[in-house]
């Protein structure tokens, strides 16, 4: 039984790693006032910002 928790633990970890949950919990212990939805907002706005350009 407790293997079966650490493997269902390591396949958690890996996929709130792999969808980018694990990064929002990092940067809300840094900044507790932030929401989620702004949270959101600004790395949105930062990754347009940071393209190079467009394809289309």
């Amino acid at each position: 039984m407790t293997a079966l928790r650490r493997v269902l633990a390591t396949v958690l970890w890996y996929a709130r790693e792999v969808t980018g949950e694990a990064e929002y919990d990092r940067y809300r212990t840094r900044h507790p006032h932030v929401s989620r939805r702004e949270y959101q907002r600004m790395r949105t706005a930062r990754s347009e910002c940071a393209s190079p350009g467009r394809c289309c």
